[in-house]
């Protein structure tokens, strides 16, 4: 089982302070445990942290040689560089069974996905389990092997679980399936009607060739010239003899 020493933090320490000389803040804290401060290596708790996850028991260790087992409850970090800044430890009642959310690992080749043409659908990400601490596996295997037919789903109940451990979820939720992928159908073109083009044409010849319409061209423009050279003359005064 992985271990992490602990040290008592003196509260008067800053946490940035800590955090340069490469530790970080934490504190541990249970049924039967008061919450209690402590600092751990940061480097140290990394490694842990990565191999246990939030589902698998460690060992915490103090200088006095007591130990906790307990399990990574709740770390947070830096929102840019994703560093640890504090953690969380529950330390877990000895003879208590603990029920934790562990991770699914999906395994394996398809027969649907890979000779049908289906698309594997990761239904859930994790699933609930209860167990003694020391009986917590890390994780689940998922087999998708099993799924043959685009028909075929993978149950919880499906899942082989360790000794000792014990479903928290209904056996009978779905896990992983396999969806078929829909082909987009495109449609054809509208059809252009061509007569109603036709007749839009010819009701605008029609129009411009009506009766009485003034003809185009230059004629117009000069009988407008002659009209108007007229109309100027008339208005001219008469001359006195």
């Amino acid at each position: 089982m992985l271990s992490l020493t602990i040290e008592k933090r003196d509260m008067k320490q800053k946490p940035q302070a800590l955090r340069k000389t490469g530790k970080i803040p934490a504190v541990f804290y249970g049924p039967k445990e008061a919450t209690t401060p402590v600092i751990v290596s940061t480097p140290e708790f990394k490694k842990v942290w990565k191999k246990a996850g939030e589902s698998s028991v460690i060992i915490l260790k103090d200088a006095a040689g007591n130990e906790h087992e307990a399990l990574i409850h709740e770390v947070d970090v830096h929102p840019l560089t994703s560093e640890p800044r504090h953690a969380d430890f529950y330390v877990i009642e000895k003879g208590k069974k603990v029920q934790v959310a562990v991770p699914l690992i999906f395994a394996g080749i398809s027969p649907a996905v890979k000779d049908s043409g289906g698309i594997l659908v990761k239904v859930r990400r994790e699933i609930e389990i209860e167990a003694a601490p020391r009986d917590l596996p890390h994780d689940l295997t998922v087999d998708i092997s099993k799924l043959v037919q685009l028909t075929d789903v993978i149950l919880a109940k499906d899942l082989p679980l360790p000794t000792g451990v014990e479903l928290k979820i209904s056996p009978d939720e779905v896990v992983a399936s396999i969806s078929v992928a829909k082909e987009e159908v495109e449609e054809a073109p509208a059809a252009i009607d061509m007569t109603a083009i036709e007749v839009e044409t010819k009701g605008k010849e029609v129009k411009e060739g009506e009766a009485g319409a003034a003809p185009a061209g230059g004629d117009a423009g000069k009988g407008g010239d002659k009209g108007d050279k007229k109309s100027g003359d008339a208005k001219k005064p008469a001359e006195k003899k």
